[in-house]
This record gives structure tokens, C-alpha cells and sequence, in this order.
């Protein structure tokens, strides 16, 4: 293995990290080493990928702790594993894409197809055309709605009746009205999930792949102006996150666009409402909340050996088995179409809801999010926070996020 520099990576390859770089052991097996987290991919697939390579260990080590912060340590350093498993959070590394293999040399046109075009295009570099990592999962968004409780209030409650009724954001707000008109209940949970869900619907975000900021107007503009309208109209219950479980649970809330991996935490959040609930398209169109991807370190010393690893570890086959492993939806077409995987669900009324969410996976708009979206995000999220359970001016709040980018660009600028 090579010589860690130890200011930066000792701690974590002497402690929890046994091995940080590929080697070849005193049988002469090869080691691929592979950093991901808990259910960041399905622990038997990476045995049956290894089965695939004789004379190939797959050291894979589970990073708890801070692993963006980990990872970000090795790249500066310039040393680290050989694979490494990125949250939805990749773009943030177009920036250091010289720490990674380009994958783009390495024959990956021929699997692109295989492949939602949006989520291969989130790894890849618009400046340079360098694509840093492989799609694993993805996070399409749709409507989670009560319809017990949408028949209650008059509105309709079979999911394509649904659609087409509550089809843009206006009209969700204005069933939201009716719904707390009629019987008290919120439409919608808070104003922060609100306002991302409708930024994840659009393709044109903060930035532009010239990385010239845009969300001083635009479709985030838009999105902050319709959730301010949700707030004026006062449809959330305005509660702290820890209470948000036991709303749903009660009838408190009789919807909320989600990703999804959110079916699980609704079936565990609300187990007392078990067949009301249903899913359709989400007002507004279809958008993307989470997934991850698998990249290849620049550093690694057999790099034609783990691409390939990297490419069996998120192939078609082994996507379907993340899938009914640990339920990470498909980023592959074929897997998406897989007719095993359409089964009723009885927490949602027997609906077969992978229809639904296999539609919303193919309609996410390309798009792109910049190398500080994340930090920028974060701004908005407070802003919204204090809005909502600070009772903070609204025109006050967006400027005061506006101020905080603008000194959060400058910053990056001079550095």
C-alpha cells in the first residue's frame, strides 16, 4: 500500500480504516479497497461482484461518522481508497475532478444507455467532460396523499383522478384550502419540504454550468414565492420536525411530495393509517430528492481494475438487488421495468405504486446544481425555518438569504 501522508489520513487508516489504496497481499490477491456507508449498497452484492474477480478482495469499509468530511480529507491529500460511494451531494466534487478517474476513458458509453440520462449527467463535468462516478440509486418525487381524507374534503382520492386535478402548484394550494376549509386538516407538512420538493422539480437551480449564480431569481424565485403563498394561507401546522411523525400519524397532514425511500419512513411514522394512504404524480411535475453514485480515485494503483469493479457494483443486475436488498431505487431503465418489482403494496391500499414511481424516475429534468449547492441550500433551509416557526417577515427572509450568498460567493472568490 502506499505511504499515507500521515497528517491527513493517519488517524483513519491506523483506527478505523484498515486499508486505504489497492495492494496485493503475500497470496498474491489483489485488494480493491471501497469506502460507502450503511446501506449505501447491499453488502451481498459486493461479495457476488468479488466472486466475479478472481484473485480480488473487495476491502469495503463502512465510514461512519463525518464522510463527506473524510472524504474530502483524502482527496486534498491525495490519497485514499480505491472506490468511494458519493451521496446526491457528487456534484459539490466536479470541482476536484482531477482526484478521480475519468471515467469517460474507460469505455462507460457503452452502459450509458442502460442508464437514466438526468442521473448519468449529474457526475459529469459541463466544463471539462469529465464524468467523476457511476449513477447507484435515485430519489424520484411524487404525491404521498390521504385519501380517505381527500374524499373527505370533496376532492379526488383515486391517485389518476388526482393528477389530473392537482397537475401544477396552484392548484395544490388551492386544494389546500379546501381541504382545511372542510375539515381542518393541513395540506401540506411544512414550508421548507415544500420549497425544495418544487426547486427538485425544476431544471434550472442556483447556478448555471458556467457557475454564475441564478437563484436570486428565476425558478428559485418562483419556488420561494409559492411557498411564501402556502405560508400566508397558513396550510401547515407549524410544527418542529420531531412532531411531524405523530401529525401524520393522526390526521394532521393529509399529504406532502416525497421522495421515494420516504415510503418507509411513513409506513414507520404512521402505522396507525395503513391502506389511506396513496401516491401520483406530484403537482408540478416530477423531481429528484437523494441517490448516490460509486467514482474511482485518481490515486488508485489499478485503476482499469476498478472501474470494472465499480461498473459490475451498479450494473443492471446488481441495481435490482440493491433494490430488494436494501431498496434503493434503480437508476438503470431495465431494473426500473423489472416486472417483479410491481407488486401491491398493502400500506398504500394494494396500489401498485412502483408505476408510479418508475413514471416519475423517467420524467426528472436534466439539470444541473453547481459546486456550492449545498452550502447555498442551507441558507434558504434557515431562512424558511425562522419564517415558519419565527413568524419572520418573508421579504426580509429573502434578503437576508441573498445577502448571505452574496457574501458566501465573494468569499469563494478571493479564496
Amino acid at each position: 500500500m502506499k505511504r499515507l501522508n500521515r497528517l491527513l489520513l493517519g488517524a483513519f487508516c491506523t483506527g478505523m480504516l484498515v486499508s486505504c489504496a489497492s495492494s496485493e497481499g503475500a497470496n498474491g490477491e489483489t485488494t480493491i479497497t471501497l469506502w460507502y456507508w450503511h446501506r449505501a449498497l447491499d453488502d451481498q452484492v459486493i461479495k457476488d461482484v468479488e466472486a466475479e474477480f478472481p484473485g480480488v478482495k473487495i476491502n469495503a469499509q463502512k465510514v461512519g461518522g463525518e464522510y463527506k468530511t473524510k472524504l474530502h480529507t483524502a482527496l486534498i491529500a491525495g490519497n485514499g481508497p480505491d472506490i468511494v460511494a458519493m451521496n446526491d451531494w457528487a456534484s459539490e466534487y466536479l470541482q476536484y475532478s482531477d482526484k478521480f478517474v475519468n471515467l469517460n476513458e474507460y469505455d462507460v458509453e457503452e452502459i450509458k444507455d442502460d442508464y437514466l440520462d438526468w442521473k448519468w449527467n449529474l457526475a459529469i463535468d459541463p466544463e471539462t467532460d469529465t464524468m467523476i462516478a457511476l449513477p447507484i440509486d435515485t430519489g424520484p418525487t411524487v404525491l404521498y396523499y390521504r385519501a380517505d381524507l381527500f374524499e373527505e374534503a370533496g376532492l379526488p382520492s383515486e391517485p389518476d383522478d388526482v393528477a389530473e386535478q392537482i397537475d401544477t402548484w396552484d392548484a395544490y394550494v388551492e386544494a389546500g384550502e379546501q381541504m382545511k376549509e372542510r375539515t381542518g386538516v393541513f395540506m401540506f407538512d411544512n414550508l421548507l419540504r415544500t420549497y425544495l420538493q418544487n426547486i427538485e422539480q425544476q431544471p434550472d437551480k442556483y447556478f448555471t454550468t458556467d457557475e454564475e449564480y441564478i437563484g436570486d431569481g428565476g425558478s428559485v424565485r418562483e419556488a420561494w414565492d409559492m411557498t411564501m403563498k402556502v405560508n400566508e394561507l397558513q396550510l401547515t401546522p407549524r410544527i418542529a420536525d420531531g412532531e411531524r411523525n405523530a401529525a401524520l400519524n393522526n390526521g394532521s397532514i393529509a399529504s406532502f411530495i416525497g421522495a421515494v425511500w420516504e415510503a418507509n419512513i411513513l409506513k414507520d411514522a404512521a402505522p396507525d393509517t395503513a391502506g389511506e394512504w396513496r401516491i401520483t404524480a406530484a403537482p408540478g411535475g416530477a423531481g429528484n430528492n437523494g441517490g448516490s453514485f460509486l467514482g474511482v480515485l485518481e490515486s488508485t494503483e489499478d485503476k482499469d481494475l476498478a472501474v470494472e469493479i465499480t461498473k459490475a457494483l451498479v450494473s443492471t443486475e446488481s441495481q435490482k438487488e440493491h433494490y430488494l436488498g436494501v431498496e434503493l431505487f434503480p437508476s438503470t431503465i431495465e431494473t426500473i421495468e423489472s416486472e417483479d418489482l410491481y407488486q401491491p403494496d398493502p400500506f398504500f391500499g394494494d396500489q401498485v405504486v412502483m408505476e408510479v414511481y418508475a413514471e416519475a424516475a423517467k420524467d426528472v429534468p436534466l439539470t444541473y446544481y453547481g459546486n456550492l449547492y449545498g452550502p447555498l441550500r442551507s441558507y434558504f433551509e434557515d431562512e424558511l425555518t425562522l419564517v415558519e416557526r419565527g413568524n419572520k417577515d418573508p421579504d426580509a427572509a429573502w434578503e437576508d438569504v441573498q445577502t448571505k450568498i452574496s457574501r458566501e460567493l465573494s468569499r469563494q472568490t478571493n479564496e
